[in-house]
């Protein structure tokens, strides 16, 4: 049955992607970016894409990597904004791009970027070292009432940190201090840089037995992390998630969206894609143009809703 269903999946590939290479798009070389290092869940679903469009077009298609630092994800996004709008450039942009980018001053606008479609949703948590006082965020909040507690995140104003913000005040504690940093890993625990990271479980996978998993943010628990109740039941705050998409500028012929989203749409049902899913945690499945527009403009009132509570 399994190799039935195999098949039946692999036709329906082909039958999906067999009039890209007719098509106008790609007639030069593409680049995705990826505004974080390598390794984690963005990075290696796009790779997927890119590998499967040079296999489908015959036209060289590679990602680059452009972490931004403390900047987060906007200089990268930034490199795409300024690339021409033909396709021969696409972002691949988590939820902070769209939704905190317009709000920083940044060169960002809402209609800046047109998105191709979301294909992941991150298994993002809060996670701690194994010699720490506390194991959920209620704990967290009673040691941090009398004790520093350093937070490490990817950025400020990035979604999952604006979250971890709005449930320490929901909470009645604040972080005594917080540092951005371009990767958040079991080394980032164990040096003592930070006490708390929020991160992805991709990047904590070889040491996740070994430390301790405050929460998950996002709209339900994750299956592999038993016992771990997702921020916002444990704080109060709305149950925004982090995700991952391709985008392109506006301006983009809908050839070339149209010819992105098939090739992301077909990757993301491989036998591949679901595997790293079953895997991980990670939620992987595509969304296309209108359903992530629509998602982008939820988003925006969750993130309202989180930045009243902080008091930005």
């Amino acid at each position: 049955m399994k190799k039935l269903m195999m098949m039946g999946l692999a036709a329906l590939m082909s039958l999906g992607l067999a009039g890209i290479a007719k098509a106008d798009y790609p007639d030069g070389p593409v680049q995705f970016i990826v505004p974080w290092p390598p390794g984690d869940f963005e990075d290696i679903l796009t790779r997927m894409i890119a590998k499967n469009m040079q296999e489908q077009t015959g036209v060289a298609a590679s990602v680059v990597n452009r972490p931004g630092g403390g900047d987060g994800p906007f200089p990268g996004a930034l490199e795409v904004l300024n690339a021409p709008n033909d396709g021969s450039v696409v972002g691949s942009f988590v939820i902070g791009v769209p939704i905190v980018g317009p709000k920083i001053g940044v060169g960002i606008e809402e209609d800046s970027f047109v998105p191709v479609g979301i294909f992941l949703t991150y298994p993002f948590v809060l996670a701690a070292g194994a010699d720490a006082p506390y194991s959920d965020m209620a704990g967290l909040a009673a040691h941090a009432n009398s004790n520093d507690v350093v937070l490490g995140h990817f950025g400020a104003g990035l979604t999952p940190t604006q979250a971890s913000f709005a449930a320490a005040k929901k909470m009645g504690f604040e972080f005594a201090d917080d540092s951005a940093f371009d990767m958040l890993d079991c080394n980032t625990l164990s040096s003592g840089d930070a006490d708390v990271i929020n991160t992805t479980l991709a990047l904590i996978e070889p040491c996740l037995g070994e430390i301790k998993v405050l929460a998950n943010i996002g709209s339900e628990p994750i299956a592999k992390l038993d016992g771990v109740q997702t921020l916002a039941a444990q704080s109060g705050i709305n149950d925004i998630e982090l995700w991952n998409g391709l985008f392109v500028t506006k301006g983009t012929p809908q050839d070339v969206i149209d010819t992105l989203a098939a090739v992301g749409k077909a990757t993301m049902a491989s036998e591949e894609a679901q595997q790293l899913m079953a895997e991980t945690g990670a939620r992987v499945y595509w969304q296309g143009m209108g359903e992530s527009m629509a998602r982008i403009e939820t988003d925006r009132k969750k993130s309202a809703e989180i930045s009243a509570i902080i008091g930005n």
